[in-house]
């Protein structure tokens, strides 16, 4: 009995050498700052709030294993604490110690310092009992201290041997690969303890006092990482009402999120360094994120005050883009998901509250967001683009003009929804399924629509509607104008849209004619107007020009006398009874 008494105690003492060397804290005392509100933007961005008590050091700091990945200038801390100031926050690698269940004989033998076993070696007749001492190893201390100066932190070094004591007597030392299996003769540790380098928060405190057990912190910071798509559903009863649902998708690959208040925010602020990550980030870079990324709310109080907007580029309302490319920190593309631009409006800020959000990282979550009743009327209306002028198809291969003919050769009347948007909310840029008794008519894009504005859904092209288009040239004159000695020309032309209903009621059909250059005349009370190509985005198709403008390279003084016409009229058709709607135009060319 004394002897084994003897042999516990020398075990125990090596051991508690061992554990004395450790300087590493143990990764379950760290502290776990849930996150309490999270704002939301459309781009995958996230304003987040992290706060709570967190249990102090030795001296009164919190210690957090918690790195985020902000933007460079929104990482902001705080003491909440009446008695702790906070003085500083640190980022750097620390030592940890980490607990795992040991999966391998190696690792059991770690974890059972001093504990009495059976020994088997390679020959089964070898079989010896012993107390396991210790596996010899160089500490962190020792290797930082014997390295070249400014090394940094070293990680321990552990032996392949393992010190035994043994029954009859002297200390073994023994290959780790030459033991075969290990008997415990008692109860025996499950889990191993080593250091690892973990990515820490430290806060420093200032106390005025003693130091308490624990503070009350926060966090706020903007990262990249949450994102949601709302998507509407618009249930029309053909009376003119339109029921209106609003949910989201939201997208969480930042963190888990326990019983958290979502800001969801329509419009996106203007974030001039998203795409630098600021330095308490170690430089580590984004984590590689999905397709999707590839106020009396305290998160919403700094952009609460502000109105800040964006303007999209898009195809008749319509974006012709499946996804919309970013950056992360390192370079790589991280695709955002579907887009659906607006036609050319812009997105103040409003936010939309959804309380007690659980969603884990990685998960994927639709939320119902709002409902409500809006008025509708059924609006049908063509939409005919301008055509390059003569001279510019001369120039253009068989491909390219038997393109621009189909294009242009076969205008289609639409059948739109216009909802006068009567709600306190507004009408943000989603994709919109619309229905009727139940029935699904058509899948479109929903338009930005502040309250008190109209948005347009399109519904379906009109088969019972004839349209016919005709352009002629009427006059050239030469030497029409001269500017910085050069001479240019003249071109007049007209044109002609015949439109038939075959419709058994009367119908109203809003016309839009564009023309390359200046529009002049235009009957049945048709509006000219003048506009910017290059500013009015629902002029050209994917943005302020139509996608065969580059087809030709354009002379430089084409826009000093060209502009863009466009005439407007609003007529009745009654049903199949024609109505030819002409206009004029004309063009410089040299």
């Amino acid at each position: 009995m004394n002897r084994n008494i003897c042999l516990w105690i020398v075990a125990l003492s090596l051991a508690g050498t061992v554990v004395q060397a450790e300087q590493a804290a143990p990764l379950s005392a760290l502290a776990k700052l849930p996150v309490r509100e999270i704002t939301v933007f459309k781009d995958g961005h996230a304003f987040v709030l992290h706060s709570g008590k967190m249990p102090t050091d030795s001296v009164g700091n919190v210690l957090m294993d918690y790195l985020p990945t902000p933007v460079i200038g929104t990482f902001w801390s705080y003491s909440a604490g009446k008695r702790a100031k906070l003085s500083a926050v640190t980022a750097s690698p620390q030592k940890v110690l980490v607990e795992r269940t040991a999966l391998s004989l190696r690792e059991l033998i770690e974890a059972n310092v001093g504990a009495d076993v059976f020994v088997t070696e390679n020959t089964s007749t070898n079989r010896y009992r012993a107390i396991i001492l210790q596996i010899p190893n160089q500490s962190g201390e020792e290797l930082e201290t014997t390295s070249p100066p400014n090394s940094g932190q070293k990680l321990p070094v552990k032996g392949n041997v393992v010190l035994l004591k043994l029954q009859e007597g002297g200390i073994k030392l023994v290959g780790l690969d030459r033991i075969l299996d290990v008997t415990f003769v008692g109860d025996h540790k499950e889990k191993a303890s080593q250091e690892e380098f973990r990515n820490l928060l430290t806060l420093k405190l200032d106390w005025d006092g003693r130091p308490q057990k624990e503070a009350e912190i926060g966090l706020l910071y903007l990262q990249r990482g949450v994102r949601w798509i709302p998507n509407y559903k618009v249930t029309i009863d053909g009376k003119g009402n339109a029921v209106v649902k609003l949910q989201a998708t939201l997208i969480n690959e930042l963190a888990d999120l326990d019983d958290v208040t979502a800001h969801l925010v329509i419009g996106v602020p203007t974030f001039a360094f998203k795409e630098t990550v600021d330095p308490m980030a170690l430089q580590q870079t984004l984590a590689q994120l999905s397709q999707y990324f590839r106020q009396e709310a305290q998160t919403a109080y700094g952009f609460g005050n502000a109105i800040m907007s964006q303007a999209m580029k898009s195809v008749g309302g319509v974006s012709d883009r499946l996804g919309r490319q970013g950056e992360s920190a390192d370079g790589r593309p991280i695709d955002l998901g579907p887009e659906v631009a607006t036609a050319g409006k812009t997105e103040d800020l409003f936010m939309f509250d959804v309380k007690h959000v659980t969603l884990k990282k990685g998960q994927r979550m639709v939320i119902p967001v709002t409902e409500f009743t809006l008025k509708y009327r059924d609006v049908y209306a063509l939409d005919i683009p301008f055509t390059p002028p003569a001279e510019v198809w001369r120039n253009q291969n068989n491909g390219q003009q038997s393109e621009l003919a189909r294009l242009f050769n076969s205008p289609k009347v639409m059948h739109k929804i216009r909802l006068a948007n009567s709600s306190e909310y507004p009408l943000t840029t989603a994709p919109v399924l619309i229905l009727r008794d139940d029935r699904v008519l058509a899948q479109g894009s929903m338009t930005y629509a502040s309250p008190g504005a109209d948005a347009d859904l399109d519904v379906t092209t009109v088969v019972d509607m004839r349209v016919k288009k005709s352009d002629n040239e009427t006059k050239r004159t030469p030497n029409a104008e001269k500017w910085q000695g050069n001479q240019y020309g003249r071109v007049d032309l007209e044109g002609k849209i015949t439109l038939t209903s075959f419709a058994k009621q009367p119908v109203e059909i809003e016309v839009t004619r564009s023309v390359l250059g200046n529009a002049s005349e235009a009957d049945h009370d048709g509006k000219i107007e003048m506009v910017n190509i290059f500013e009015d985005q629902a002029l050209g198709a994917g943005g302020p020009t139509p996608y065969w403008w580059g087809w030709f390279d354009w002379p430089w003084w084409w826009h000093h006398f060209n502009g863009v016409g466009r005439i407007r009229w609003t007529v009745k058709l009654e049903p199949t009874q024609p109505v030819d709607l002409t206009y004029a135009w004309n063009y410089y060319w040299q």
